[in-house]
């Protein structure tokens, strides 16, 4: 028969407990300036040029070949070809099989994480390893320079590790520190919290970058130091949690070295076993999938259908990204304050309506016209932030007490695992019409399709189900 856990320890007292969650947003300060900086800006920037360097550099050693087209002159880099491991594909390839396989990588190593974590004792002890694990191979990066591009591959598959086994667990302490009541709005403050961070780290390397010139060094030395500057900000930001976050876990026995990895593969099996008792919650769990790929596909598509159908310069699509960063900090914290009032599932539905309305206005802007281009994206960073944040907090209320670490593992994988849908139908569209207009607001389909599963999914009893109390307003 379950239990029904009543929230934090009884001897933590509301000052104890609200040091504890200021404590605990700090990691989303601390993190997303690999995601924002790392990944999303200067990574795809980067990586296949360096490689196309390499590429260059073998020509003039060797000869004519994949780097220049049938006229002799210099191409780009998806005709500037590279090899690995005896394959051969183009430079401009290079970052998307490499996120792919980090990808894929990360299947691996989370489930496994998240049942180690659940058990074990030391679960700070987890957190801060992934996050210096990451925070110093994004810091390495700093020696990817004069074509020995190969570096970069495990580094980045380093950093994706650090950063996906990091955030199952950064994510399992949400339930420890909040009552079922204030889940949401620490769930939301969090996430505006990391946003503001990675806003304005990216804020600084990129006035960094623009300016190299002024500095005296060239532009990929630039892009070398803001990825150095990326790791030592994770690092150093990621202390604060580790001080100010407590251990609660109860002890299992005398498991250590590999008899704690042995435990983890037990307890892994015993749950995914028992997760079958809890349709509803993988009911949300899927309907999440849905709408988050959505979500992440806007994101990563919206530079290029900026770059490509509405014409504009990378000054303009670096000035964007900096907007969606920090409206999203207004918006993760009006999510917060409109979910104490209406409750999670309603605002997470709003925000999904507000997301068909958003990129619909997407295929109207007019090439050239920049102003239409920042008013779409205030709107993508008014729900972008708060969406993702209360999905977290309402996910975390139908989760059995003590695999949180697991349960969480199952959300970021099913995350990274679907979110080649969208980037697909997005491709698919644009190529079948000729305009990624057509493409954008093709799209809308996952936002749609999210709202009625959300809507279907009775979270009252999913979360009676879980054995967890009910918060007041859901």
């Amino acid at each position: 028969m379950s239990t029904v856990p009543e929230g934090p320890a009884p001897a933590a007292d509301v000052r104890d407990r609200r040091r504890e969650q200021r404590g605990w947003y700090f990691y989303d300060w601390a993190n997303s300036t690999f995601f924002t900086s790392v990944i999303t800006v200067f990574g795809a920037l980067y990586m296949g040029s360096v490689a196309a360097d390499d590429a260059r550099t073998d020509i003039a050693r060797n000869g004519p070949t994949p780097c220049v087209d049938a006229q002799g002159a210099e191409s780009t880099l998806q005709n500037c070809d590279i090899s690995l491991f005896g394959l051969a594909f183009p430079a401009g390839s290079l970052w998307g099989y490499l996120l792919s396989a980090a990808t894929v990588i990360q299947v691996l190593v989370l489930p496994i994480t998240g049942a180690i974590a659940d058990r074990s004792q030391y679960k700070k002890r987890i957190l801060g390893f992934f996050a210096f694990l990451g925070a110093t191979a994004s810091a390495l990066l700093f020696f990817v320079a004069d074509g020995n591009w190969q570096l970069g591959i495990p580094l980045y598959v380093l950093g994706n590790i650090g950063y996906g086994a990091s955030i199952v667990v950064y994510y399992s302490f949400l339930p420890d520190i909040a009552t079922p009541d204030e889940r949401d709005a620490v769930s939301a403050r969090g996430w505006a919290f990391g946003y503001l961070g990675g806003g304005l780290a990216l804020a600084v390397q990129l006035a960094f970058y623009l300016s190299h010139d002024a500095f005296g060094i060239s532009e990929a030395t630039a892009v070398r130091i803001c990825f150095l500057s990326s790791g030592l900000w994770w690092a150093l930001f990621t202390i604060v949690p580790l001080r100010r976050l407590r251990e609660r876990q109860q002890p299992h026995g005398r498991e250590q070295g590999v008899s704690v990895v042995r435990a983890g593969f037990t307890e892994l099996r015993e749950t995914v076993r028992a997760a079958r008792a809890f349709p509803l919650t993988l009911a949300f769990l899927g309907s999440y999938l849905v709408y988050t790929d959505g979500i992440s596909t806007v994101v990563t598509v919206s530079a290029q259908y900026g770059k490509d159908e509405l014409k504009f310069a990378n000054e303009v699509l670096i000035a964007t990204i900096l907007v969606i960063q920090f409206v999203a900090y207004v918006g993760g914290v009006l999510h917060g304050i409109a979910a104490k009032r209406f409750g999670a599932k309603r605002t997470i539905l709003g925000s999904l309506l507000v997301w068909v309305l958003v990129i619909s206005a997407a295929y109207f802007i007019q090439a050239g016209q920049q102003f239409q281009f920042y008013a779409v994206a205030a709107g993508i960073g008014l729900v972008l932030g708060g969406t993702n944040a209360l999905s977290r907090s309402l996910y975390s209320q139908m989760i059995p007490a003590g695999k949180e670490a697991q349960y969480y593992s199952l959300y970021e994988i099913g995350e990274r695992g679907t979110s080649w849908l969208g980037p697909l139908l997005f491709a698919a569209v644009g190529h079948a019409t000729g305009s990624f207009r057509f493409a954008i607001v093709a799209l809308a389909i996952f936002f749609i399709a999210g709202f009625v599963l959300v809507a279907l999914v009775p979270v009252r009893r999913a979360i009676a189900e879980a054995g967890n109390r009910q918060p007041a307003v859901l």
